[in-house]
């Protein structure tokens, strides 16, 4: 095969031959190869052990710019260039017990490691074996498959995902990556099999479910988990949003199908995945803020503060990061819905520098987010919101660029409090700071080192901190 024609493959079929051994490219790049979605991540199954074959092959790359990395007991391998990353593994056969995961491995025969393989589109392989260089074995129709646009596994679905759940969220992942459609047997056999995501580690379930946020259209995968019932399983918290309710002839939105709409348009725009996070929760407390009030409908006052409270929890449970990038999540859940208020004919300098202030290095994500979060069906209504914007993004603009913000950045500092105040707790400096801060950008002082300090006695002297 022409694609075949790059060195890598041949010092791959070079090694094959002489450790004595078959090898064949398989899985993911085989299938992209098919699409002619290029790729740089190439998975070689080897029969027999894939140790010896990865050593020798390393040693026959010319570059100096590699490195390998040897897993013994599992019998494979991982090789990176400069150009490659090459994952290289014995074939083997698994048998699953019904209450684990984790597979009883041993050594097989290329017809054993085609029958462990997920998907038909994933179980092609293309020969390195010199008497047969390039060709392709096909076991289980993946070339019809991928012509058809169908995800289908090659066995029984239900064996399939009863071995390994986490299947069932790949199929997910690669129907929405590819646009395929997931083939009515497996489709059903994920919906019978959904309970048995409870066995994986939130942490492969989290990887899975990233990788689709990363999506050009998060929204079709969404879909697919809410309706196969594999989203309720580890992210109950957004399948409460589903629903539309009327009373008195007033709706709300259907905040499940309005989130994964602002997703989207976040995909459109920016390629981060906390700011993705930060959409998809941004509207998270509004089932239990939700409230009718007769005279003025549907209401969730308060959703972007508690929906920012939930943010820690809801990472916590699906083992994200802890770090600063919760923290960026929880500041832009928070702050959502500040922007647009500013819209208004006379809003003081003063506002809208608390804005840029609060939000930070951040700010232009936060306004990315308020866009996106513009999804009515009223064409007039979403007009007028995006004109609204509008008006914020420029007074931000003129804010800075006439420097006005530096007169609302406090003068006082840390120092300046060390210097001044008997301290005997640090969180105290952080409190004076905060509180000047807030009365600065309130308007009710100046932003003078002599009127900070000042206020900065009267808060000292409330906490009962003693001057030098």
């Amino acid at each position: 095969m022409q694609a075949l024609d790059h060195p890598v493959f041949k010092q791959l079929s070079q090694a094959a031959e002489e450790c004595g051994v078959k090898a064949f490219v398989v899985g993911g790049f085989v299938r992209d190869l098919m699409l002619q979605t290029p790729s740089k991540d190439i998975d070689v199954v080897v029969i027999g052990s894939g140790v010896p074959f990865a050593q020798h092959y390393f040693e026959l790359i010319t570059s100096e710019n590699k490195h390998i990395s040897v897993f013994k007991n599992f019998g494979t391998a991982q090789i990176k260039t400069e150009d490659w990353v090459i994952e290289i593994i014995g074939a083997r056969k698994e048998s699953y017990r019904r209450d684990s995961r984790k597979p009883i491995v041993e050594d097989g025969s290329l017809e054993d490691d085609q029958q462990r393989r997920d998907f038909s589109i994933n179980s092609m392989y293309l020969s390195l074996n010199a008497d047969n260089f390039g060709e392709l074995l096909d076991p289980f129709n993946g070339i019809q498959d991928l012509q058809d646009g169908l995800i289908r596994t090659p066995n029984d679905p239900d064996i399939t995902f009863s071995d390994d759940p986490l299947r069932m969220l790949r199929a997910i992942r690669f129907a929405a990556r590819l646009g395929f459609k997931i083939e009515p047997t497996t489709w059903d056999g994920i919906c019978r099999n959904a309970e048995r995501i409870d066995i994986v580690s939130q942490e492969r379930i989290s990887d899975e479910f990233n990788a689709m946020i990363l999506g050009k259209t998060p929204s079709v995968a969404f879909d697919l988990l809410l309706k196969s019932k594999l989203l309720e399983r580890f992210f109950p918290e957004f399948v409460a949003l589903l629903g539309v309710e009327t009373i008195q002839g007033k709706s709300h939105k259907d905040n499940f199908y309005h989130t994964t709409q602002v997703l989207d348009n976040v995909c459109n725009l920016s390629d981060s995945l906390w700011l993705r996070w930060a959409a998809i929760l941004h509207d998270i407390a509004k089932p239990v803020t939700k409230r009718f009030e007769p005279n003025h409908g549907w209401t969730f006052h308060g959703h972007e503060d508690r929906g920012s409270r939930m943010v820690k929890k809801i990472f916590r449970r699906l083992r994200l990061p802890l770090d600063e990038k919760m923290r960026y999540v929880q500041k832009l859940v928070a702050m959502h819905l500040r922007p647009i208020v500013l819209s208004k004919e006379h809003v003081p300098a003063s506002a809208v520098c608390r804005l840029i202030v609060e939000a930070g290095e951040d700010i232009d994500d936060l306004m990315i987010l308020c866009r996106c979060d513009i999804t009515s069906k009223n064409k007039h209504k979403v007009a007028r919101h995006i004109e609204n914007l509008k008006v914020v993004e420029a007074k931000i603009k003129e804010v800075r660029e006439k420097d006005e913000l530096r007169n609302w950045q406090p003068i006082l500092t840390g120092n300046h409090i060390i210097e001044r105040f008997k301290i005997d707790n640090p969180k105290y400096i952080g409190e004076i700071k905060t509180e000047v801060r807030e009365a600065i950008l309130d308007g009710r002082v100046d932003n003078t080192l002599a009127a900070s300090l000042e206020y900065a006695d009267q808060i000292a002297a409330g906490l009962g901190i003693e001057k030098l």
